[in-house]
């Protein structure tokens, strides 16, 4: 089955602004997300191709090698091969998933937890999670 061009995917024109791509892009994912959608078994597959297409536009450079070679961009052969997005040098279909999905997240449940969106907010990568056993004992002070 043929890709869908990405910018009828987030419904947005060729001209569109970084900033309409994403907003575009939050618009459809949080309509075809999954748990809103249990009783559409193709939502998945819709929001995956979302997130897809949101990945190849809001990075400038994917976006003009997207503008100039289509799907063919991303696919073996084509970009610059050491590229950190993935093997095929522009990454592959699912590269930054989980930031997607982080952001869909942070947009539903961000002002549940204290989040929001600042707009110079420094945004701190994530490392392993830690564990330590410890015992602590309380004890009464006067």
């Amino acid at each position: 089955m043929a890709k869908r061009d990405f910018y009828d995917v987030l419904g947005v024109s060729r001209s569109a602004s970084a900033d309409e791509i994403k907003k575009a892009y939050r618009k459809k994912a949080k309509e075809l997300h999954p748990d809103r959608n249990a009783d559409k078994p193709d939502a998945e597959t819709q929001f995956k191709e979302v997130n897809e297409a949101y990945d190849a536009l809001k990075d400038p450079d994917r976006k003009a090698a997207y503008d100039r070679f289509g799907h063919a961009a991303f696919e073996g052969g084509m970009g610059g091969g050491g590229h950190p997005g993935g093997p095929r040098g522009f990454g592959g279909g699912n590269a930054d998933f989980a930031s997607a999905f982080s952001d869909v997240f942070e947009d539903l449940f961000g002002d549940f937890v204290g989040g929001g969106r600042g707009g110079a907010r420094a945004r701190a990568s994530r490392g392993s999670d830690m564990r330590d056993n410890m015992r602590i004992t309380l004890e009464e002070a006067y």
